[in-house]
């Protein structure tokens, strides 16, 4: 089993990142405030940017160490990449079964985000007394039950995307029943996100579509060639894809952090347009609290063992690269139970 190591997320825009004897040092105004042996670094994610060395650049290169950077409110921008490696003939094998089987990869994937938002849901109501006689909490529920059944009777990807799409409005139409505190939520807003709810999901769902394009390259698929998300340029689609079935751990993970207080309004920027975005601040307390989440073990549905939950975009990208090959009938979709 793959070991989990640190994702080191730099947050300060003055850091200066730089390899030394086979260290990681970041400085600040010329002032050392990591260092950290490169050994035990799986990923360095940038939120702006300074500098960073041309040697850390080339060894994370050579180390397969991811190395993004994303903008201050999320949004990724790029990442440093060397010579595609991995075996050629998996990605041609990856591009031949996806054409042939898009539309029932789509279809098991749908269903599956379906189920895990039914999950949450359930989750929910159980641990909150008054949502157990709500009647939209439970129409949401039938309404999901009833589209994993719709997805499952169809061969057009058309309607897939239209049935997760009008699931997903009825999703997010009760999600904010979920919060116990002063937190309000009416809608999903992405661009720009306009509470701090939003601001929080879009936040967490770009850090986790990241770590899957890092899994799915390390296992030596192509993360841009999906097969439900619409190919283009730049776009990780494939990783898109398989983090929609475990979208329902950042959307959990979010819940929690409202609720237990652990962010408030002074955690965010509200905008004059309109737009909300996690301070300085809130992204320390969010990367950090999703940095222990990472390390926290889950039981994994296929697998029948506990994994810690930052193997999961791993685990998930090795049985996807198992079914490329032939050693799985069926890639198996995770259904959080």
């Amino acid at each position: 089993m793959r070991k989990l190591l640190n994702t080191v997320y730099v947050t300060n825009e003055n850091t200066y990142l730089s390899l030394e004897n086979d260290n990681l040092v970041c400085r600040i105004d010329g002032e050392t405030k990591l260092r950290i042996p490169f050994a035990n670094v799986e990923a360095i994610v940038c939120f702006g940017y300074l500098g960073c060395s041309p040697a850390l650049m080339g060894k994370c290169v050579e180390e397969q160490v991811a190395l993004s950077f994303v903008s201050p409110q999320g949004r990724f921008l790029a990442k440093v990449s060397g010579e595609t490696r991995g075996n050629v003939f998996l990605r041609v094998a990856q591009i031949d079964v996806i054409r042939e089987k898009s539309v029932a990869l789509a279809r098991n994937t749908i269903a599956a985000k379906l189920a895990n938002c039914i999950s949450v849901l359930r989750r929910s109501r159980h641990d909150i007394p008054a949502l157990r006689e709500d009647e939209e909490v439970t129409a949401a529920i039938d309404y999901l039950k009833d589209g994993i059944s719709k997805v499952c009777e169809t061969d057009s990807p058309e309607t897939v995307l239209g049935i997760e799409g009008n699931c997903a409005k009825m999703y997010f139409g009760v999600f904010g029943k979920l919060f116990t505190g002063p937190t309000s939520f009416d809608y999903r807003s992405k661009r720009p996100p306009l509470d701090p709810v939003n601001a929080v999901l879009s936040f967490v769902y770009t850090l986790y579509t990241n770590e899957f394009a890092a899994a799915l390259e390390t296992v030596g698929l192509d993360s841009y060639f999906g097969f439900f998300h619409q190919l283009r340029s730049g776009r990780s689609s494939l990783a898109c894809d398989l983090v929609e079935e475990t979208r329902c751990h950042a959307e959990r993970f979010t819940l929690t952090m409202f609720n237990l207080g652990m962010l408030t309004d002074a955690d965010f920027e509200f905008k004059p347009t309109g737009a909300v975005w996690l301070n300085d601040d809130g992204r320390k307390k969010v990367l950090t609290k999703w940095q222990e989440k990472k390390r926290s073990d889950i039981e994994h549905p296929y697998l029948k063992q506990k994994i810690q939950f930052g193997l999961l975009p791993y685990v998930q990208s090795n049985l996807f690269a198992k079914f490329i090959r032939g050693e799985l009938d069926e890639y198996p979709c995770y259904i959080n139970r």
